[in-house]
Parts: structure tokens; C-alpha cells; sequence
């Protein structure tokens, strides 16, 4: 972790910061499945008592963030989102966050830990997920209009 980074989990849920950290990164990539949520949706999503936010600041600044869910049921882990803010890009702060996602996900001892990525993320995404162990389990291509 560089210096002066610490990486915190969202103990109180606040949505703000979901949907702060959904339209601020979210706007590079093409994420509009929440931008039509109302504030109730987002603190029901945020509510889930599987869900995790861990948020990576610098001093007080916030930098990214992720959202992690646990899914008893099968037990598994899906890392929902996880981006950095457009200024602090390219320094290699997104392989940091994931690094922190898989520490804490396997404290749950998952029988395994999975994302969908897509052309639309981050130039480097499937790159950083491929060099922390995850495998294309499926791929597909759909007709996108932006």
C-alpha cells in the first residue's frame, strides 16, 4: 500500500459513497444499470447484509472503492465493482484495491471468488484480474450502443 493509503470498510453503509464512486468512475466506462435510482434503491443495495464497500482514501481524499457480495447460499464471493477515480489513475492503484478484495473475500473461505468485466472497463482490468488468478470463465459479445 503506498503511503498515506488505507483501505476502509463502509462499517455505517452509507449509499452517497456507492453512488458517488458509481457516476464519478462509472462515467468513463458506460455504467448505467443504477444511474436511475432513487436514493431508496441505493440504500436498499447498500443495506445488504452481504454487501462490503471498501473504500480506498489517501489522508481524507477518497480514491476508488469497491463493492464485494457474499453469497451464503453458494458460497462464493462477487466483486460487483471496483474502480479508481479518473485522477488517480495509472499508478496502479486498481491492482492495490484488487489485491485488498481477494484478501478479504477469502476470509470468508469461499470455493471461489468471481467479476464480469467487459471491453468497457478499464483498459487494464481484465489484465489485472487475469495476473491475480482469476480464468475467463465465459465470454460473449454483444451489440453495445452508447
Amino acid at each position: 500500500m503506498p503511503d498515506n493509503h488505507k483501505i476502509i470498510l463502509d462499517e455505517k453503509k452509507v449509499f452517497h459513497l456507492n453512488k458517488f464512486f458509481y457516476k464519478q468512475i462509472g462515467i468513463d466506462h458506460y455504467w448505467r444499470d443504477r444511474l436511475l435510482w432513487s436514493d431508496k434503491e441505493w440504500f436498499n443495495y447498500v443495506s445488504n447484509k452481504n454487501l462490503e464497500t471498501h473504500i480506498l482514501k489517501k489522508e481524507d481524499n477518497l480514491i476508488g472503492y469497491y463493492e464485494q457480495e457474499y453469497h451464503p447460499s453458494s458460497n462464493e464471493v462477487e466483486l460487483i465493482n471496483m474502480g479508481v477515480l479518473k485522477e488517480f489513475r495509472g499508478i496502479k492503484l486498481g491492482s492495490v484495491l484488487l489485491n485488498h478484495a481477494i484478501a478479504s473475500a477469502s476470509r470468508k473461505n469461499p470455493i471461489r471468488m468471481w467479476v464480469h468485466t467487459c471491453s468497457l472497463d478499464h483498459k487494464n482490468a481484465l489484465l489485472n484480474y487475469k495476473s491475480k488468478g482469476f480464468a475467463i470463465f465465459k465470454e460473449e459479445e454483444i451489440d453495445f450502443v452508447a
